[in-house]
């Protein structure tokens, strides 16, 4: 029997079973194709999230130039952007596991089975994996995790292209993080739900350009967003020369928590971490993995135990009090993107990022307390268009009942 049972080997799956396996535990995986595997995906992230880690060896790419377009204006960030190299950051997990002689066993999870001192995972093949707790960490649609249905899921799409271009798609190194002009769309095409170019110079004449809708219900298709991506850059008069690579992403930003009662754990999408606001999740796997790992070896610390009071801990540490209030008030930020028309959108992004460099960037990683969040939305607030604190009113009422469980926890 193994301490620990992780389902998964995604991102999630690989920074949870390390952490596991760095507080000794005796972990074991499940996946369809056990690592190492390819990830077709590109992580970036804020290089000042990495740097208190010391993890920013792990980047391919750094950007200083980071800027984004809204409201007719170029605004620099002055902030630090980078690219995660994927085989560095899934070895630099992997190699914790290896040192903690993890265990990997190909398969999915079919039944699920709990006893007075284990849980037990069954695949379709009939191999029988028992442990003390198990981690879900399989994605947005959870092997063995259950969760409230929603019928208003909103989603983050994006269609990209690494390639060559008849002439730089962007400037010369530089990384941008939202480019909402929409010059090249017609009255029409701009009524609908806005979209904006994510991009980045990889150097050597080759870029990385993605069309991305922030959030929708229903998801814009990539139909749509590879259009739109294909408009911007001929209104650009520039030409696609060579495709390296092309990305689909679709992810799911507003999917209700767990339950938090049931006897597994979840981590990563499965758990809902994926940042409400900006759809980032990599950052917090990092950051998060640790502590929930510490409780989970200190729960199993108890023979006696059962796996649902070893689950109660981790689920406290992972979600407390304070994390679902604050995810609360990002969930009651995106519902007013969501109604924003484009206009107010750009109007809104404008005001975030003048806001001091240590909010929004504290407010973009979730690192603010709740005080410190609604500080912030406060400061916003007051320095905003007259449209955008129009809208931000007419929400907080339709919205209240989000407020609330803020005010009451």
């Amino acid at each position: 029997m193994f301490d620990a049972l992780v389902i998964g080997s995604g991102p999630a799956g690989l920074a949870i079973a390390a952490a596991l396996c760095d507080e000794g535990l005796n972990v074991a995986g499940l996946a369809p194709v056990p690592p190492p595997v390819a990830w077709s995906n590109t992580y970036g992230i804020w290089c000042d999230e990495l740097e208190p880690m010391n993890l920013t060896h792990l980047l391919s790419h750094r950007w200083q130039n980071s800027v984004a377009y809204v409201a007719q204006q170029k605004i620099a960030l002055g902030r630090e952007y980078g690219l995660f190299d994927n085989v560095k950051l899934q070895n630099y997990w992997l190699e914790r596991c290896d040192r903690g002689k993890m265990i990997w066993h190909q398969g999915t999870a079919a039944a699920l089975e709990h006893f007075a001192d284990r849980s037990c995972v069954t695949t379709p093949e009939g191999i029988a994996l028992s442990a003390r707790i198990v981690v879900d960490a399989s994605g947005h649609k959870p092997a063995l995790l259950k969760r409230p249905k929603s019928d208003r899921i909103a989603y983050q799409a994006a269609y990209g292209i690494v390639g060559r271009f008849s002439s730089p798609p962007i400037e010369s190194q530089q990384f941008v993080l939202m480019d909402y002009r929409a010059d090249h769309l017609s009255s029409d095409e701009r009524k609908a739900p806005p979209t904006f170019l994510y991009a980045m110079d990889l150097g050597n004449d080759v870029f990385f350009v993605e069309e991305t809708s922030l959030a929708n219900s229903p998801a814009v298709t990539f139909e749509v967003l590879q259009q739109r991506l294909e408009k911007r850059l001929a209104f650009r008069d520039v030409q696609v020369k060579e495709i390296q690579h092309v990305e689909y992403c679709l992810f799911p930003m507003n999917l209700p928590l767990p339950s938090l009662e049931q006897s597994v754990i979840g981590f990563g999408g499965a758990a809902s971490m994926v940042h409400p606001a900006s759809g980032y999740m990599v950052g917090a796997l990092l950051r998060r993995a640790p502590g929930v790992a510490k409780t989970i070896a200190h729960a199993v610390e108890n023979l006696n135990d059962p796996p649902a009071r070893i689950a109660t801990s981790a689920w406290q540490t992972l979600w407390s009090s304070d994390e679902m209030r604050k995810r609360t008030l990002y969930l009651f930020g995106l519902e007013n993107l969501m109604r924003f028309d484009e206009q107010t959108l750009q109007a809104f992004f404008a005001s975030f990022f003048q806001l001091p460099r240590s909010q929004w960037s504290a407010f973009l990683a979730n690192t603010l307390s709740t005080p410190e969040m609604l500080q912030t939305m406060m400061n916003l607030f007051g320095h905003t268009t007259h449209e955008v604190r129009w809208n931000l009113m007419r929400s907080a009422w339709s919205d209240r009942a989000l407020l609330w469980k803020v005010l009451v926890g």
